[in-house]
């Protein structure tokens, strides 16, 4: 186990939806879908992607988007299409047959050529990924509202005939596509947060680090053991002293603090589930009793955790 994998533990492809569109400009297609994440995969054509603030980012053919798509947003063929009346049609990976006319009032698309006779054509393979609790929200505060990584043609030609084969199988296609956006979303993320260099979160850069890697991989495979420094720097092979100072240096925290904060966001996952009790979480998180979990939980997030959890409660009773 590492960071990253962590993270990602909760976030899982649900509805993945592969699109061939042959549109007259100006059309546009508005993803629906308020998901944590959203993965779009251009295969040929292109197009214009903007977000519910306007900002704007231009997709081409072989450029992979991942967006936080707490808002709906679009993506059309030019920005201006957006201004002015053209075809649109509305995507969903979280309803059943959830590609269709946004606007029947629109006039019917028609095909354009290109200069060789050849329509235009926009084909898009898109992955809506759901959340289950909170553990993904720090993976999130690491990447821009919209991250872009460009790959080889081959690559996306690839990934095209295997979502067409998934389709044609009537057993378990829907499953075998969205394990297969699963897969692709890994790919992209570590991609993405290996071209950011220094720039890349710490919990990332850490885990290539001689001294601090062996560390964490340490803490993710077992974050509830009562881990001390010199247990984690018997982990990296170095002396307790080497090891603070380079875990501190790499991380920018302390290696307990680092600890202390991913046992938190456990805690709150556990916290949600109101069949455990809180000392039975603190007990779960490396904590002898309640008040030492109590105390110092308050102290990182500013409530008690029985307050956290009914924070966390409200929203899901109000849903029902």
């Amino acid at each position: 186990m590492d960071p990253l994998s962590s993270l990602l533990s909760g976030i899982r492809a649900e509805g993945s939806v592969v699109t061939h569109a042959v549109l007259r400009s100006p059309w546009t297609i508005r993803f629906a879908d308020r998901a944590p994440l959203v993965m779009v995969t251009v295969l040929r054509g292109g197009g214009t992607l903007v977000l519910a603030d306007g900002s704007a980012t231009r997709l081409i053919a072989g450029d992979t988007a991942i967006v936080q798509a707490c808002e709906p947003f679009h993506l059309a063929d030019t920005r201006a299409a957006l201004d002015r009346p053209h075809m649109g049609y509305e995507l969903s990976c979280f309803v059943p047959h959830g590609f269709g006319p946004a606007d029947l009032a629109c006039a019917t698309p028609e095909l354009v050529e290109t200069a060789t006779g050849a329509p235009e054509e926009t084909s898009l393979v898109v992955g809506a990924y759901r959340a289950s609790g909170r553990r993904h929200e720090r993976l999130l505060r690491a990447l821009p509202p919209v991250m872009v990584v460009s790959d080889d043609p081959e690559v996306c030609a690839w990934l095209e005939q295997s979502a067409a084969d998934a389709v044609r199988l009537s057993a378990g296609s829907q499953a075998l596509m969205d394990r297969l956006l699963d897969w692709a979303l890994v790919c992209t993320l570590r991609t993405w947060l290996a071209a950011q260099e220094h720039c890349a979160p710490a919990w990332y850069r850490g885990m290539a680090d001689a001294v601090v890697g062996p560390a964490l991989e340490a803490i993710h495979n077992d974050p509830f053991r009562r881990w001390t420094v010199a247990d984690l720097a018997a982990e990296a092979s170095v002396s307790r002293a080497l090891f603070a100072r380079r875990f501190s240096e790499v991380m920018g925290e302390t290696p307990l603090a680092y600890l202390t904060e991913w046992r938190m966001a456990e805690a709150e996952e556990l916290l949600a589930d109101p069949n455990r009790s809180v000392a039975q979480v603190a007990t779960t998180v490396g904590y002898a009793d309640a008040f030492g979990f109590s105390a110092a939980f308050k102290r990182l997030r500013g409530q008690s955790p029985s307050e956290f959890r009914s924070t966390v409660r409200a929203p899901a009773l109000a849903g029902t």
